[in-house]
């Protein structure tokens, strides 16, 4: 958020709390692009003893999953069964959850589905029309779908919200820890290559994860509880054609092959 920016501009003002962590932090991993010898002039300035800053394409490592690309970084073994251990939730965060949707109107013990329509990227997102058709299905088969949105998916739910009715509850801006308390009470998360669908999938959560491109060989969510969606295999060559890129084939996926993915995982 930008609290953070200052971590990239030498000497600016940092949150306190952000402080507290990086007075604290004994070891800083990072994958970006850009300003990477800022970040580790930040990291030295606060002692951090051990830093780890690398793009995440980066040629100089071998593995090929993320997950098995940020333990070789570190210099641990990979493929030692992490992708099956999940993120257990406190009862009282489960509480907090609850809460939260009985203020939309979603009383304790509801079954209910989560939508995510956003991600990290517009570039990485189904259209509205097909989103909203997918909400409308869920209706159809009384899955009671929610809707999630974070701060930086105002837009693309106000897009959807423009092709739908009647409009489904809608989850926004959430605290990560009340999101978490949510995502365990519901029968499944739908999104595409976000932050949600893969805290989803950590959560042990059953996870429906629609990939356009991005490689999910590469940036999946792992485990059998996960099932992965996506389009033809994308040929942009770098992301910088993905921007460019209007048409997005890699993203024609049809609301039928979401229906028929979600049959196949036992989830409708």
């Amino acid at each position: 958020g930008p609290g953070g920016a200052g971590l990239f501009s030498r000497g600016a003002p940092l949150p306190g709390e952000l402080t507290t962590w990086l007075n604290r932090c004994d070891a800083a991993v990072a994958w970006l692009d850009n300003n990477k010898d800022a970040l580790r002039a930040t990291f030295r300035e606060f002692h951090i003893p051990q830093v780890w800053v690398q793009s995440p394409s980066s040629p100089v490592l071998r593995a090929k999953h993320q997950s098995d690309r940020f333990l070789e970084i570190v210099d641990e073994p990979v493929g030692d069964g992490l992708s099956e251990r999940f993120v257990q939730v406190s009862p009282g965060i489960v509480e907090e959850g609850s809460a939260c949707l009985e203020r939309i109107g979603i009383p304790t013990g509801r079954p209910f589905v989560l939508v995510h329509p956003g991600s990290g990227s517009t570039h990485k997102c189904l259209q509205p029309v097909t989103i909203a058709d997918i909400i409308q299905g869920l209706d159809h088969k009384g899955l009671f779908p929610v809707v999630i949105e974070g701060p930086a998916d105002q837009h693309a739910v106000e897009h959807v919200l423009e092709v739908i009715r009647p409009r489904p509850p809608i989850l926004r801006n959430l605290e990560l820890t009340v999101l978490a308390g949510i995502l365990v009470q519901a029968r499944f998360c739908l999104g595409h290559d976000s932050g949600v669908t893969h805290l989803a999938a950590l959560l042990g959560v059953r996870t429906v994860a629609v990939f356009g491109p991005t490689d999910p060989a590469r940036w999946r969510p792992r485990g059998d509880h996960v099932t992965i969606v996506r389009g033809p295999s994308c040929l942009c060559p770098s992301w910088d054609d993905v921007r460019d890129c209007h048409e997005k084939p890699c993203l024609d996926v049809q609301t039928d092959q979401i229906f028929t993915a979600l049959e196949a995982a036992g989830l409708t």
